[in-house]
């Protein structure tokens, strides 16, 4: 749909039921029209103004409808990533309470990722070694 008011589809709708109206009002003075020709159309401003609120009102609409359709996904989403999130958790939790060296692992783990940060960076960084978890026979 066009949203200019002198587009062809709007003039050719125009024209038509102007065709159908002189059509029957001529019928009842029993003069056959065979064909009517429009040459000059113009609307209103009051058609104009109607014409225009409209098609505003109609992308508004459609805007409103793609809004809400990506507020839908992102619940979606949302919802799918806290499943996974939970899911993560209690297979830490199952982890950690079936192998105690489980929190072990991590702590190594983490402590391989701060070496790599700082082996990997320009500056010259002091830590003790306490900050570097590397106290792993401590019970937790």
């Amino acid at each position: 749909m066009s949203t200019d008011c002198n587009s062809t589809w709007v003039w050719q709708v125009v024209s038509r039921e102007i065709r159908r109206i002189l059509q029957e009002r001529a019928l009842s003075f029993n003069i056959a029209l065979d064909d009517v020709s429009i040459t000059n159309l113009t609307f209103g401003r009051e058609f104009t103004v109607a014409f225009e609120a409209k098609q505003v009102a109609a992308q508004e609409a459609e805007s409103a409808k793609f809004v809400v359709e990506k507020a839908e996904q992102d619940k979606r989403s949302a919802i799918i990533r806290a499943q996974g999130e939970a899911k993560s958790a209690q297979l830490i939790g199952d982890a950690i309470s079936n192998n105690p060296a489980f929190i072990s692992l991590r702590k190594i783990e983490a402590s391989r990722e701060i070496v790599n940060t700082i082996f990997t960076s320009q500056n010259r960084v002091f830590l003790s070694a306490d900050s570097l978890l590397l106290n792993l026979d401590l019970d937790v």
